[in-house]
């Protein structure tokens, strides 16, 4: 019997083959992760919204992560350390630079994610963040829903 061009998968080989192109073009589509899209989000807000932003992020650090992180930018918030919230200065706020907000969203990622989501929530408040965080905020969402229901509940 002669083949007419199908594969074992059971698709046309010219289907076969136009699809393999497209799911290698999708799995190469770069996405911004979530402390790269706070970082851009950062920079496109106003400066009160970043004095709060900062804040927040700074909240989460101790007295070793603020000497460190960002080359040593936050270091003189040392004496502040673990505050609720860090007093920032708007010279602070608006100096930061995106590698140095990347640095420390990724911490802060890791250490207190809480507080992390607090800023994503912050940063809810404004349109121009919003566009930015769009398509992070829900795969945070997603992530954290399909957590909730892995996780048993304690009753």
């Amino acid at each position: 019997m002669k083949s007419r061009g199908i594969r074992r998968g059971g698709l046309p080989a010219t289907i076969e083959g136009s699809i393999a192109p497209v799911a290698s073009r999708r799995s190469t589509t770069r996405h911004l992760s979530l402390p790269a899209a706070v970082a851009k989000a950062f920079a496109r807000i106003g400066p009160r919204l970043r004095v709060e932003v900062l804040s927040r992020l700074l909240s989460a650090l101790g007295p070793m992560a603020l000497a460190v992180i960002g080359g040593g930018m936050f270091a003189k918030y040392i004496g502040r350390a673990r505050w609720p919230e860090v007093p920032v200065s708007l010279e602070d706020a608006t100096q930061a630079t995106s590698s140095q907000i990347v640095d420390l969203v990724r911490y802060v990622e890791q250490s207190d994610p809480a507080v992390l989501h607090q800023v994503v929530a912050l940063l809810s408040t404004d349109i121009a963040a919003m566009t930015v965080l769009g398509a992070s905020v829900a795969a945070l969402a997603i992530i954290g829903w399909s957590g909730d229901r892995a996780r048993p509940r304690s009753t």
